[in-house]
């Protein structure tokens, strides 16, 4: 029930007050038990609350979706194992499993799209996780999304020969393992901003991903920002940000 309704029925008579006090309450969070949804959080930021589906139980999942659903919420659940959601049942019609990203979506409304495109862009195929993870995060926030993938700088011409296609986005998420040298060599070629994701891909002195962090940290690009290592999910919710802006 909206808040105006909400009001109207105590002013009315139909509820007393502390059923009011209680929906109230309700319009802005719930208390599932394990979890307390952010049900306000749409109003807020723009974007509503987002599902990290690692470290929770299937049953915890089910549970916090189906209040979303109940409420028309847009889902999104990063980070979702297969295994995991194959235990998930009762999900809503039109739900959409994206095995190798590990993200789950269900759109009760579709957002409005931006006039402009996100450009993910990739180093390499190994790196194909990370950047579909960004790229079906900002597609279901309603980006139109250039994929420009398996690009590195080990082979510069594939990347040269897509040029035009980077610049006419509005804002590039390039995704890198090994040393990171990918989103120095984007921003050197780009007026948009570039979000870089260091990946986990690389031999041992890599470290898991370190390596291509502090390397895209001390990038000598102006306009590249940095997130955390494997975190294709944080780069497609800021590019869908940034492209709003």
């Amino acid at each position: 029930m909206a808040l105006e309704e909400l009001l109207d029925a105590y002013k009315d008579g139909r509820i007393d007050l502390g059923e009011a006090l209680e929906g109230i309450r309700g319009h802005y969070f719930e208390d599932i038990g394990h979890t307390i949804i952010d049900h306000d959080r749409e109003r807020r930021t723009g974007a509503g609350e987002v599902v990290f589906g690692s470290g929770k139980t299937s049953q915890q999942i089910a549970d916090i979706v189906e209040s979303l659903a109940t409420r028309n919420s847009n889902i999104l659940v990063t980070r979702l194992h297969p295994d995991k959601h194959a235990q998930l049942h009762n999900l809503p019609d039109g739900t959409i499993y994206h095995a190798d990203a590990q993200l789950l979506t269900w759109h009760a409304q579709k957002p409005e799209a931006p006039t402009t495109p996100v450009a993910v862009v990739s180093a390499g195929t190994s790196d194909l996780l990370v950047a579909e993870e960004a790229a079906l995060t900002a597609e279901f926030f309603g980006n139109e999304i250039l994929r420009i993938y398996d690009v590195g700088v080990a082979g510069l011409h594939r990347l040269l020969a897509r040029l035009d296609d980077l610049r006419q986005a509005r804002v590039l998420v390039v995704v890198a393992g090994m040393e990171g040298a990918l989103p120095s060599v984007v921003g050197g070629l780009v007026e948009k901003p570039v979000i870089a994701v260091p990946t986990s891909v690389g031999y041992g002195a890599a470290f898991d991903g370190v390596a291509a962090l502090l390397g895209m940290l001390t990038s000598c690009a102006s306009g590249v920002s940095v997130v955390n290592i494997d975190n294709g999910f944080g780069a497609g919710f800021l590019a869908n940000s940034i492209n709003r802006l």
